[in-house]
């Protein structure tokens, strides 16, 4: 039976009977394998290693979500005349070795913590949808990146962390139509996590706001991205912000990627190299971090190899460091995948992966090696 049918049965029990005009799809994504991780190193900032002590840990088992997070969602639209359709998505994270639901902690249980959005589109005027979404970075710079920001570590947003697919609840997102190859959005979150909270009697607004901005190009052989980002954190009122460019050049025989990005006052969505390193430092002023990217990707039967070096580096370490003998390096990784399709819809993978100085620590090393199998549905 045909996608829509089942999605349409699905949703039945919930929304009602779907009319005639109305479109639900049910899709989703599976993606497990086996794989090795080794983290290494000192876990403390502190120059003399105080602190901490060396520690080497390692993780051989089952690997999910590497390429592609596992996921389940519905997507509708409503032809509601004149060109003009309502649309809806919502899309739940899991994790395959588990059955788990993903994008929860222990202050938001989502049941679509991936996407839960309502809107309006049209050819003529663009997309306007509500509810919790990616930014516009994270969006666009998925055709930036070699690993099509999926791979762990070996992922865009390990070192450009305003697109490391950023999800801020409560976002209202406009998008135009393509023009020429040009595309303009925009987003403003009233809250970026959680329920959006009274402001009472004057006090400080006890809202995380976000705004989210960007332009992409993508006619012919070139692609292009160029995005803006900012939240303001509750209480303290200091901005963390972000802006990234890049852009990628197919030749035929070899697709060359490049990028470059800033981020200052902290870090937007940081990049987990394992539980035993600190998760870096998401709000703090005073820390300035340039971002780089170099890949390519090439076709080699019916798959195609990936390979990229990004770099996050720390140019000021946060103000509250001033005075005590902390400090950051470069974080660096080395990465070199491979994809094969065996159809349409499913897909084996490679990926090996290095990163020095992981999390900006200065004696901190993560080592990743999987291979898996992906199906989309």
């Amino acid at each position: 039976m045909k996608k829509t049918l089942l999605a349409a049965a699905l949703v039945a029990g919930f929304a009602g009977v779907a009319q005639a005009e109305t479109s639900v799809t049910l899709y989703g994504i599976l993606d497990g394998g086996i794989g090795y991780q080794q983290v290494k190193g000192n876990t403390s900032y502190s120059a003399s290693r105080t602190g901490a002590t060396d520690s080497k840990a390692t993780k051989t088992g089952m690997i999910n979500g590497v390429q592609s997070g596992n996921r389940w969602g519905l997507r509708g639209t409503e032809d509601l005349g004149n060109g003009l359709q309502a649309i809806f998505q919502v899309e739940s994270g899991f994790d395959l070795g588990t059955g788990n639901q993903g994008q929860s902690n222990a202050q938001n249980d989502r049941l679509f913590g991936r996407q839960a959005t309502l809107g309006l589109q049209s050819d003529a005027w663009g997309r306007l949808d509500v509810g919790r979404q990616t930014n516009i970075g994270s969006k666009y710079f998925g055709a930036i990146d070699p690993f099509s920001q999926g791979f762990g570590q070996a992922n865009i947003g390990a070192a450009f962390t305003a697109v490391n697919t950023v999800r801020w609840d409560n976002m209202v997102m406009y998008q135009t139509p393509s023009f020429s190859g040009f595309q303009f959005g925009a987003g403003y979150s009233f809250r970026t996590s959680g329920t959006q909270q009274f402001k009472i009697d004057g006090n400080d607004d006890p809202n995380n706001r976000g705004i989210t901005t960007g332009l992409r190009y993508a006619n012919g052989p070139l692609t292009a991205a160029l995005s803006y980002d900012q939240t303001k954190t509750s209480g303290d009122g200091f901005t963390v912000r972000a802006w990234n460019l890049g852009a990628a050049y197919d030749f035929e025989v070899v697709k060359l990627h490049l990028a470059y990005g800033q981020t200052r006052n902290g870090l937007f969505a940081a990049e987990s190299f394992g539980s035993q390193l600190p998760t870096g430092q998401v709000n703090a002023e005073g820390l300035k971090i340039n971002s780089y990217l170099v890949g390519l990707t090439a076709p080699l039967g019916a798959g195609k190899v990936m390979a990229s070096w990004h770099m996050a580096d720390p140019r000021s370490n946060p103000d509250a460091w001033n005075g005590t003998d902390l400090d950051t390096d470069k974080q660096q990784t080395y990465s070199l995948g491979y994809t094969y399709d065996l159809s349409k819809r499913t897909n084996v993978y490679a990926i090996g992966s290095y990163t020095k100085h992981a999390q900006f620590l200065p004696d901190a090393k993560s080592t990743v090696i999987g291979v898996g199998l992906r199906h989309r549905f």
